[in-house]
């Protein structure tokens, strides 16, 4: 399931990062790794994606979180 299918308060972990090797580099310098857990915060349509791991609150426009695999917990 992508990233952007699961519910806020929902748990998981990112299986698997799209995307060419620009985006995967971006997007694993600020925390999203494979293998990573995560806690949907916030995912309404229109506005990014809010996910809490490592400590931190991430912002996540819909696109990238669209290149994101994750399998929730």
């Amino acid at each position: 399931m992508k990233l952007t299918d699961t519910k806020p308060d929902e748990h998981g972990l990112i299986r698997r990062i799209g995307g060419d090797a620009h985006f995967a580099n971006r997007i694993t310098a600020i925390g999203l790794t494979e293998g990573t857990e995560f806690q949907m915060v916030r995912n309404d349509r229109k506005m990014p994606v809010l996910v809490y791991l490592r400590e931190t609150l991430i912002a996540i426009n819909r696109k990238d979180a669209e290149r994101i695999e994750v399998e929730t917990v």
